[in-house]
């Protein structure tokens, strides 16, 4: 098995390990053993499991976003729907099998403290959430769009705060109308 084939089955089998129970609790061995990839093989493509926690984040992260964006990209007819898709594709992940909140909060929450890869992949996750929402809010027109974007991409993460703690996809939908009453006031006040 090549390297790079190694890689690839370590990180699905983490990815799904991880998320499901947690980084601390689930051991390189149980990675290897799930992925199939020897312990040789594994200690050569991720010497340390800080460095394979780090890039199931970094691979999560990027997942996440291409498909966040084109679900939005797909169901947002105008600049104007896509802030209310986010919150639309947000509901159908709260719904699907599995659902466990946020991966980068939780993994912030359980190594945050004490790696700084975690913290920096979790940080890295939020600022470009962060600027995937503002882009969208650019696209809106509206005269200061920092705030709004502000205010839209704290109601992501509390949505999925909220759902995860809660066990309701409701959250997604409270979220969604907040999210549409800020961007209507927003453009109302640029006409006003």
């Amino acid at each position: 098995m090549q390297l790079e084939e190694a890689r690839e089955r370590l990180l699905g089998a983490a990815g799904e390990l991880f998320y499901a129970r947690g980084i601390q609790t689930v051991g390189m061995d149980e990675i290897r053993t799930a992925s199939g990839v020897s312990l040789k093989r594994l200690y050569q493509a991720f010497p340390a499991k800080h460095e394979l926690v780090e890039a199931y984040l970094r691979r999560r992260d990027e997942r996440w976003r291409v498909d966040l964006a084109e679900y939005v990209g797909k169901h947002a007819a105008t600049p104007q729907d896509a802030p209310a898709a986010v919150f639309d594709w947000l509901h159908a992940w709260f719904t699907s099998p599995g659902f466990r909140g946020c991966a980068f909060i939780n993994a912030y929450g359980e190594l945050g403290a004490v790696s700084e890869g975690v913290a920096r992949a979790a940080r890295d996750h939020k600022d470009a959430v962060h600027a995937y929402v503002a882009g969208l809010v650019r696209d809106l027109g509206v005269a200061e769009p920092g705030p709004l974007a502000d205010q839209v991409a704290l109601l992501v993460d509390g949505a999925i705060t909220t759902a995860t703690i809660s066990g309701s996809p409701e959250a997604a939908r409270l979220a969604r109308q907040a999210a549409v009453t800020l961007t209507a006031a927003a453009g109302a006040a640029r006409h006003a």
